[in-house]
């Protein structure tokens, strides 16, 4: 007995004095046996939200999906690690919501939703004599749910490893006056203008990038020059005519379009005169940072709107 008491204590201290990297959540959709070697993941939309703030959307896709591992984890149809999901998450407490809207909201499936906390350090579990597992997770769980139509799910979750940004202690934004909205257009149509030479207002926010899931040479993408040869091939970014604001009851104010594309191509013929993988690539990858399909907006200096990430 007090050997095994020990080996807890140690455990415990081993997991106590670990440094808290991430916290994943895993959505998965499905028809079938967890115990077979596949099942049918389901079709439609899901929607990943910090906080109320949606800061993910996702299509999901009616395909055979792998169950793995002797816990029987679906492979993922949504992997929202908090540390790739944007300064929308805090420091400190914190709460997630997956929504999944089926294609079909007449068929009935299974939902599952999985969570882990991932730390520095690498643990040993015995799990039968002469065999042992090790992992860097804790804190893993799941809930299940049979369900026809809509699903959601929630977590609260602790992220200390997470920024904390001067604007996350700004009062909510409850209303927007007509002005705000004025300014709010105004900041699209000059983010969209800003895909001409010399692309300093692009280069300046890329190289202020601070995200470990998003690693970007500035510096590489200047000098490969994809910028100016996007534009000389005819490349030109328009903003949507019509746009959606919505308040978050935080700082943070959504902007999108409200059908189609915040930022799209004038002519997306364009594109396929930028010859060269790399060059594709590279502008695949800054339009794809600067001109998302929603952008989380902030009041800054001088009661500007600015945007954060």
């Amino acid at each position: 007995m007090k050997k095994a008491f020990l080996v807890a204590c140690l455990s415990w201290a081993v997991t106590a004095s670990a440094a808290v990297l991430n916290v994943e959540f895993h959505f998965s959709p499905y028809t079938g046996d967890r115990k077979a070697d596949k099942v049918e993941q389901v079709a439609g939309q899901a929607r990943v939200l910090i906080n109320g703030v949606p800061v993910a959307r996702q299509e999901v896709l009616a395909q055979q999906v792998p169950v793995l591992f002797e816990e029987r984890e679906v492979a993922a149809a949504v992997w929202a690690p908090a540390a790739s999901l944007g300064s929308s998450v805090r420091k400190g407490k914190n709460r997630i919501r997956i929504e999944f809207t089926p294609a079909d909201a007449t068929k009935p499936y299974r939902a599952l939703f999985r969570y882990a906390t991932v730390t520095d350090q690498v643990i040993r579990t015995d799990t039968s004599p002469g065999r042992f597992s090790k992992t860097n997770q804790t804190g893993m769980g799941e809930e299940e749910k049979s369900v026809t139509g809509p699903v959601s799910f929630e977590r609260e979750f602790d992220a200390d490893f997470a920024e904390d940004h001067p604007w996350h202690h700004q009062p909510p934004v409850t209303s927007l006056s007509d002005a705000d909205r004025q300014s709010l257009k105004q900041l699209v149509r000059d983010r969209a203008a800003a895909f001409k030479p010399a692309f300093q207002p692009i280069y300046q926010e890329l190289s202020g990038i601070r995200n470990s899931s998003l690693q970007l040479n500035t510096e590489a993408i200047r000098k490969s020059k994809c910028l100016d040869k996007a534009y000389a091939a005819g490349v030109r970014i328009v903003p949507a005519a019509d746009l959606d604001i919505v308040t978050t009851g935080n700082p943070e104010i959504v902007v999108s379009a409200k059908s189609g594309e915040l930022f799209g191509p004038e002519d997306s013929k364009a594109f396929s005169r930028i010859k060269g993988n790399d060059l594709q690539m590279c502008i695949g990858v800054v339009l794809g940072v600067y001109y998302p399909q929603q952008i989380l907006v902030v009041r800054g200096s001088e009661d500007k709107w600015r945007v954060v990430r």
